[in-house]
């Protein structure tokens, strides 16, 4: 049973219609029963750092991710949230992942300033870990953000965007991605496939 947290943050639906189509058993939950007995967890988010975090500690749950055991997957924001401090807000985080997340400049690329938010199709490289398992490099996923992770010794893929960033991020049993897998056809769902079938030791 794979667990999706429910922080009052983000688009919920779009995550289960994912789950759905891969047959994948789930439940929407902020209770810590029910997460700490799940094989698996998703923490998504779409919103602004601060709040979000503000939300996670409401109800104590940003001193219980950090405690699971399973396999932990936080897209967007929810990966955001998994890092060291956000400049969103000035935001303090969970820390499982030593990255601070900083905005976008929108830097010039070929004399065109980039439009921030970050929104569309864009490539991800090296990649790394099983949860890109049959995932070729250069493959297309759908990103909406305004802020994302610097690259760091989690990062295990990246994305130009004027500069490069991490567009995801893994330590131990969690993993994060920046892009949508939900939102992302084929390829997203075989790493949402991928990560459902990760095995912690």
């Amino acid at each position: 049973m794979i667990a999706i947290i429910d922080y009052n943050t983000g688009n919920l639906f779009s995550v289960t219609c994912a789950l759905d189509r891969l047959d994948a058993e789930y439940v929407v939950t902020s209770s810590p029963e029910e997460i700490k007995a799940a094989d698996s967890v998703i923490l998504p988010g779409v919103g602004e750092a601060s709040s979000a975090m503000s939300n996670l500690r409401v109800t104590g749950l940003d001193k219980l991710i950090p405690t699971l055991k399973v396999p932990v997957l936080g897209i967007c924001i929810g990966m955001q949230l998994m890092c060291r401090s956000s400049e969103e807000g000035k935001a303090s985080c969970m820390g499982i992942f030593s990255n601070e997340v900083l905005r976008l400049k929108g830097e010039e690329l070929n004399g065109d300033s980039l439009k921030v938010p970050h929104m569309g199709w864009n490539s991800i490289t090296n990649l790394k870990t099983t949860l890109f398992e049959g995932i070729d490099e250069g493959e297309y996923l759908y990103f909406v953000h305004s802020f994302a992770p610097a690259i760091g010794k989690a990062t295990i893929a990246t994305t130009s965007y004027g500069t490069d960033f991490s567009s995801a991020l893994y330590s131990g049993n969690f993993f994060g991605t920046q892009f949508h897998p939900e939102k992302s056809g084929g390829v997203g769902e075989r790493i949402l496939r991928n990560f459902i079938n990760i095995k912690i030791d």
